[in-house]
């Protein structure tokens, strides 16, 4: 379990190193991505409680901005940093050696902020757009479930840089089968949340944006890297939500 630990104190800014049980060495860090799925049940569960809460007081828009904040804080905009590291990359380079150059520099350039400023209009948009429950039950289950999604990654894709220049450090290891039928658990059990049977064609939409993205990130750079994870997390959940707002429209 000092895998899952790692990926609690990787993936968020909440100060569990200060607890015995979640001080481990560093080579444990190397199966993060594996365990995503687990830490996007703390997530999810702040995001959907803050929502909840939030609507309890405050107008439903404001509740779904505190939402998006409080999801913010507790990972410190680490995926959003990967997203806007994503999109300049692809949208600025040209060439695999330059693409992996801008994402590793830490100053956002236009495509960046392009990237943010649409996906936080979006995110927002789309939230609005569902009634209370079908919100909350859409953060809890699309949290851990695109995690899980993205965390396939390793397998489709090598990581496109070495230890010594990736900007953590870490190069993330594949699953075992053991790994796999925990991280599965975690990010699969979330569907039986569903508010509606049809909610489960949203679930093409993420799966479609990943493959997707795959195929794009193997043309472009050969490989994945940290900032692609982040910001296959964000696209897939994203259109997750978007899939849920088409259904509970059209279907519903």
């Amino acid at each position: 379990m000092r895998s899952v630990a790692a990926a609690f104190v990787f993936f968020t800014r909440l100060p569990f190193w200060r607890l015995n049980a979640f001080r481990v060495s560093a080579e444990y860090f190397s199966q993060v991505i594996n365990y995503w799925a687990v830490v996007g049940w703390l997530t999810g569960s702040v995001m959907a409680v803050s929502l909840w809460v939030g609507n309890l007081i405050l107008p439903y828009s404001v509740a779904v901005i505190i939402a998006i904040l409080s999801r913010l804080l507790i990972t410190g905009a680490l995926h959003e940093d990967g997203l806007a590291d994503f999109t300049d990359g692809f949208g600025g380079g040209n060439t695999r050696e330059r693409i992996l150059e801008i994402m590793k520099d830490s100053h956002i350039g236009t495509y960046g902020v392009i990237g943010l400023i649409f996906y936080f209009v979006l995110l927002y948009t789309l939230l609005s757009q569902l009634p209370l429950i079908w919100a909350c039950s859409s953060i809890l289950i699309a949290d851990p479930l695109c995690k899980y999604i993205s965390s396939y990654i390793t397998r489709f894709l090598p990581y496109a840089r070495t230890a010594d220049t990736s900007k953590s450090k870490t190069v993330y290891s594949k699953m075992t089968m053991k790994v796999f039928v925990l991280s599965s658990f975690f990010g699969l059990i979330p569907l039986f949340l569903i508010p509606d049977v049809k909610w489960l064609i949203a679930i093409a939409f993420p799966i479609i944006v990943f493959l997707s993205l795959i195929a794009l990130m193997k043309n472009k750079i050969q490989g994945y890297t940290g900032d692609c994870c982040g910001a296959t997390f964000l696209l897939c959940e994203l259109l997750l939500y978007l899939g849920v707002v088409i259904v509970y429209y059209n279907l519903i």
